[in-house]
């Protein structure tokens, strides 16, 4: 399939984003309209839901054997 791009502004977009990641224009501009649309379904999502995704996501990768922190080990992390 051939991407035809009238516009002179999106036609330099997609092949300045399909240089940089090594892909075909087309695909190129797939991936930016899915990245996209990922985004703003995201960002439909309450805040909490989000936040417990990334949390979620943080304990995959390190595990959820932390402990707490108090509130003068805080202070210090931020400088207070």
């Amino acid at each position: 399939m051939n991407l035809q791009i009238r516009d002179p502004r999106a036609r330099e977009l997609a092949e300045r984003l399909a240089k940089k990641r090594k892909v075909s224009m087309t695909e190129a501009v797939i991936e930016a309209l899915e990245e996209k649309l990922s985004r703003e379904e995201q960002a439909e999502a309450p805040l909490q839901e989000r936040v417990m995704k990334i949390v979620d996501r943080l304990h995959a990768i390190k595990g959820g054997e932390g402990r707490d922190m108090t509130k003068e080990e805080i202070d210090e992390m931020w400088g207070h």
